[in-house]
């Protein structure tokens, strides 16, 4: 009976602009179901960002890796909306806005740090295995022009 493989799951690759709308419509779904679920609960929406952010960090394509830093903390803001909690009008509503950023930017701060911390690690190990490549090519390039005896 032949072996079977386990089956590794897709890798998404997303470009910097999709892996934002992605962050973004993501936020805005946790955002709608933490009003729902929780009663506009900021702790939740704040527990549930930080997966969000490590996952664009991860889907993003290696040449857009820098995105996923700065795309973290703009879907943070454009969820935030619907669990600010502002009173009526334009105006109350914005200051909800700012009052749930301002008090919660230890979220903030959390998922981007995630995300920062995660693209560096994956540029890391794509720069070590550009430099073993090479180190590779040269190694064979220098057994190819060595006389044999």
């Amino acid at each position: 009976m032949p072996r079977r493989t386990p089956r590794r799951m897709p890798r998404p690759l997303l470009t910097g602009f999709g892996g934002g709308l992605l962050a973004c419509l993501a936020m805005l779904l946790v955002a709608g179901v933490c009003r729902l679920l929780f009663g506009s609960s900021l702790f939740a929406y704040g527990l549930l960002f930080l997966p969000v952010a490590a996952a664009v960090a991860v889907w993003v394509r290696p040449a857009d890796l820098i995105t996923a830093p700065i795309s973290a903390p703009i879907a943070f803001a454009a969820g935030v909306w619907p669990v600010s909690d502002g009173s009526g009008g334009f105006g109350g509503q914005l200051m909800g806005v700012v009052s749930a950023l301002s008090l919660h930017a230890g979220w903030l701060y959390a998922g981007t740090l995630a995300a920062a911390l995660i693209a560096l690690v994956r540029r890391a190990a794509l720069s070590g295995r550009k430099r073993a490549a090479r180190q590779q090519r040269r190694a064979a390039g220098a057994r190819l022009l060595t006389p044999r005896p």
